[in-house]
């Protein structure tokens, strides 16, 4: 009896430990995903004001060219 109770233990024990590794591997993952996204905002305004030059330029440009 007290073999399976050290067994259940170091299982139980096992468990927490994965359930702490994968909060922290999470918190990581969410921050990851936060900078992307963040980047990923920038990368649009970038790019829509790039859009909006180029628009301009040709709006500039005559018709028969």
């Amino acid at each position: 009896m007290h073999a399976e109770l050290d067994t259940l233990e170091a299982k139980i024990r096992q468990v927490a430990e994965l359930c702490h590794t994968l909060r922290q591997e999470n918190i990581a993952l969410r921050q990851q995903l936060l900078g992307s996204q963040q980047d990923n905002k920038q990368l649009t305004t970038r790019l829509d004001a790039a859009k909006t030059r180029l628009q301009t330029l040709l709006d500039t440009l005559p018709e028969d060219v």
